[in-house]
């Protein structure tokens, strides 16, 4: 991924962590940060798909996770902030929604093509194909109905983006 949507995918993917954490442990701790930034990844870059996209980010900066603290009920650290200026709300909610469902993130996948970051973004394989250890680790950050608070608020731009409708996945 081009560094300048680096600190989105990183503070999203934090974001995620810290609303959906993983069970304890090193493991389900790197599996579930494994997969949800490769939903980061993907969402950043099908939100941001063009250089001039990514400038017109760094212009005008990333929404925040105010929001999405606010509807996840989260209270944040007085010192725990800067990184949270970096969390954007769409890709956050692109995230959950491509986590929530893998035919759906396999959909994403296929249009990564369409952007200029499709070499870039890597193996998708814990995102599009979690296996049981995947799944275990992630299970807060990969249940639909916990998601859904946040997976709803931008889902029709994501659908509109991936023209699932013309695709038969809905």
């Amino acid at each position: 991924m081009p560094s300048d949507l680096t600190a989105v995918i990183a503070a999203s993917t934090r974001w995620l962590l810290a609303a959906y954490p993983p069970p304890a442990g090193a493991l389900s701790h790197a599996l579930a940060e494994a997969q949800a930034r490769q939903a980061a990844t993907v969402a950043a870059a099908l939100c941001y798909p063009t250089e001039l996209d990514v400038q017109l980010l760094q212009l005008l900066a990333p929404s925040g996770a105010h929001r999405l603290d606010w509807l996840t009920g989260s209270d944040p650290a007085p010192d725990d902030t800067a990184w949270r200026t970096w969390v954007d709300e769409t890709v956050v909610s692109w995230a959950a929604c491509l986590l929530a469902d893998p035919a759906l993130a396999a959909r994403a996948r296929q249009a990564l093509t369409a952007t200029e970051h499709h070499t870039e973004a890597g193996g998708l394989g814990r995102l599009t194909d979690p296996g049981d250890q995947d799944r275990d680790a992630a299970a807060l950050l990969r249940h639909p109905d916990l998601l859904e608070g946040i997976a709803g608020l931008h889902r029709s731009a994501l659908l509109a983006r991936l023209r699932v409708e013309e695709a038969g996945l809905v």
